[in-house]
Parts: structure tokens; sequence; C-alpha cells
């Protein structure tokens, strides 16, 4: 607490403070710190929660370099104010005492069908409103990607269990192993009287690299290895073949639970990861090894066959990779994890009529409405991987979407 107080001094309280203005949710940054200075925790979390329900997650999981921390002024010549740190302790404190108001039941039931971020974010703010929400879940827990993609090391399963103590207390039914799609319809759905539904399904299902031998029994894809890394015994020497925030939680899940030598593999450099900086240093910190420049040919029992890759300037300035003839070697391992990105499921849209994609993903314009009366979608579903706030971010504005279009 005292460290935190002496971080929180340090902010200059800026004017028109960066910080906030790159905040994907426009936190207000500096009210927050200077209502922390003056110990009014309960105030400052108050702020925090209803501009982000999700504001405890979000503290641990956004990508701060390039946000709050990363535009800080005092980072221009020295360390950033670490509002994260702040935002967590005060997150953390006003979510246990919390207790949520709602408006009487309205007469409207909605149908929330998947508990990721933006599942959650827009049962919660519609329960506040009055509507009766139903979420129907196809695992045993709620959280999505917060439970079944970010290891319990890196975000404490308890945050999510605080937030579905706030759901349950908000009257919200959560019905826990069910798959809307191929038994219960979007269609069923509507005829049993939920006035409209949200999808919030997410991306689970793995890009593959479309190589000789991912179907062989030492390779995984990294979506479905994060759900339960706890249960596979990987071996001593395990390679992650991927460079996003995935990878990162992949290969150090696996050196968490037990291997001893685990490689990032990445066909590019390190300038060009998708993964935070964030992510890389503390995966850096865990001991994992980065391997660049390394593009999978083929996967074999013994381990991987690589071809090195280079970096070619073209005649007209343009940067080319190109893999370099004849270098293809074995890295021998026990395990792969392929880590290339996920797309969504289609139980949904393969079981529903009026529901148009595109790659893919639930096409939507900017409030959220798809193709189908009464039926709304944001998150991943509809823009592919993004961040937890991202998400967030769209849910808020869907929700309130959802309101207008069921008020009317």
């Amino acid at each position: 607490m005292e460290n935190l107080l002496l971080e929180a001094k340090r902010c200059l309280k800026c004017k028109n403070p960066r910080c906030q203005s790159n905040c994907p949710i426009n936190t207000s940054i500096p009210e927050v710190i200077t209502l922390f200075e003056a110990g009014k925790i309960h105030d400052a979390g108050k702020i925090l929660f209803e501009n982000n329900p999700l504001s405890a997650i979000c503290s641990i999981v956004c990508p701060h370099e390039d946000q709050c921390k990363g535009n800080c002024i005092r980072g221009i010549k020295g360390e950033p104010v670490k509002f994260c740190d702040i935002e967590r302790y005060i997150s953390t404190e006003y979510l246990h005492e919390l207790s949520i108001e709602k408006e009487p039941f309205n007469g409207k039931r909605i149908a929330i069908v998947g508990s990721g971020p933006a599942g959650i974010t827009v049962a919660m703010l519609l329960a506040k409103k009055g509507y009766q929400i139903t979420i129907f879940e196809m695992r045993d827990r709620i959280g999505g990607v917060l439970s079944y993609g970010i290891p319990d090391f890196r975000l404490p399963r308890k945050l999510v269990e605080d937030l579905e103590e706030k759901l349950i207390q908000l009257g919200v039914a959560i019905k826990y192993n069910t798959l809307v799609g191929p038994v219960i319809t979007v269609d069923k759905l509507l005829a049993d009287g939920y006035h409209a539904i949200f999808i919030g399904t997410g991306v689970w299902n793995p890009k593959t690299l479309n190589i000789k031998g991912e179907t062989l029994g030492h390779t995984l894809y990294a979506i479905d290895y994060l759900k339960n890394p706890q249960s596979y015994r990987l071996g001593k020497k395990v390679i992650v073949i991927g460079a996003g925030n995935v990878a990162m939680d992949a290969a150090r899940s696996a050196k968490y639970y037990g291997s001893e030598e685990v490689h990032i593999c990445y066909r590019r450099g390190e300038e060009d990861m998708t993964a935070t900086k964030q992510e890389i240093h503390e995966a850096k910190e865990d001991g994992i090894i980065f391997t660049l420049y390394k593009s999978p040919v083929e996967i074999t029992d013994e381990g991987v066959i690589f071809a090195d890759t280079q970096k070619v300037t073209q005649e007209d300035g343009t940067v080319k990779l190109e893999t370099v003839p004849g270098s293809e070697k074995l890295f021998p391992c026990d395990h792969v994890i392929i880590a290339v990105s996920q797309t969504p499921k289609n139980n949904i849209v393969a079981h529903t009529t009026g529901l148009e994609t595109k790659y893919g993903l639930l096409i939507t314009d900017e409030l959220g409405h798809t193709t189908k009366e009464g039926i709304f979608a944001c998150g991943d579903v509809v823009s592919g991987a993004k961040t937890v706030i991202q998400a967030v971010v769209a849910a808020k504005t869907v929700a309130q979407s959802m309101d207008d279009y069921l008020q009317k």
C-alpha cells in the first residue's frame, strides 16, 4: 500500500492526460489517482468499475506499454507511473466489497451465449437495468479466455469467481455445460420468449500450419492445451510455434508445469512478434528460449523440421521474407505446441438461418446488430482474436444498443 501511494504521488495530474486518452476505455486515471491519494478507495473503485466492470482483470492483462503506461509523460525521461498496479489494488478491493443494486424487472428476457469478457460485460450492464439474463456457457466455469486461455499464474481465478458472484447477486442465471447451436438453437431461444440474444462465443478453433505431421500424438494446438495445461505430460523439451500472446502463455505454462527446455520458434524476428513487449519480457524471465527465423516444414515423431528464413530487401526498397534453400534441419523435441491464431467455431451459424459471416466471423454493424433480427454480437467472434479491453469496450456499446432496441 505504501509503495502504491509513493507511485501515485509521482503522477503529474496532467491537464491533458495522455495516459487516459490512450486507454481504450478512457479510464479517468488522474481522478482515480487523486482519490486514491486521499484515501477514498471506494470512490476510486466505483469510478473504475462503472466505467469498466472488468477493471480488476484489465489491470493485469492489458498491454499497458501500448496504453496508459506507454504514454505517461514521466516515461519520456524516466520511469512511467505504474497505474496498472494502483488500478489492480483499488479494483480488487472494490470488487470484494461491492453489492450491486439493480432496477426492478422490466419484463424483458435476454440470452447471453458465451461468458467471456464480452458476455460478462453485457450480462452485468443489462442485468443492472432490470433485464432477466440467462448465460449459456458450454464449459463448467465462466470466463471464456479468462479461465481457459490465460494461465492462472498470470490471472488469478479468484477474480473471475468474484465477477461470477456479482452476476449471481444480480439474479443472472448461468447454465453451465450447455452448448447453443446443434440442440438448443437460436430459434428455440427466441421461441421460448427471449426478446434478444447476445453472442460472444470467442474464437476456439485453432488455425493450422497446413504441414505434414500436425495430427501426430505429440502435437497440440495452444488454444486446446491452455484449457487445462496441468493435465498434459509434455516431457523435457517443448517447441512452441508462433509468437503472439497465446504462444507466450503456452510456452510459459509448459515451463511452469515442468518442462525443462521450452523454445518459441518463429519465422521472423523479435521486432515482428505480435505478443506484447511485457509478455515477451516475462517469457524471457521464465527462461523461454527464442529461436527466430525458423519456418516449420514438417512435424515428425522426433521433432520439427525447420527451414531457415531471412529478410531480403527488394529493388523497390520493400523487405521480403525468404526461405534459405537447403537449410532444412530437424529440431528434436518431446512435444510441439502450435499457436498461430484461432477462428470461431460454427456451432451457432451452422444451425441458424439469417446469420451471415465473413472469414468465419459474424457480420455486425457498428452497434452490434447481426444480420438476424434481435441477435447481437461482439468480441472475438466478430473481430477475431483481440485484447480483453477491446472486448469490454465493444460490449459496452452493444449493451446500450440492445437496451435501445428492446425499449423500442
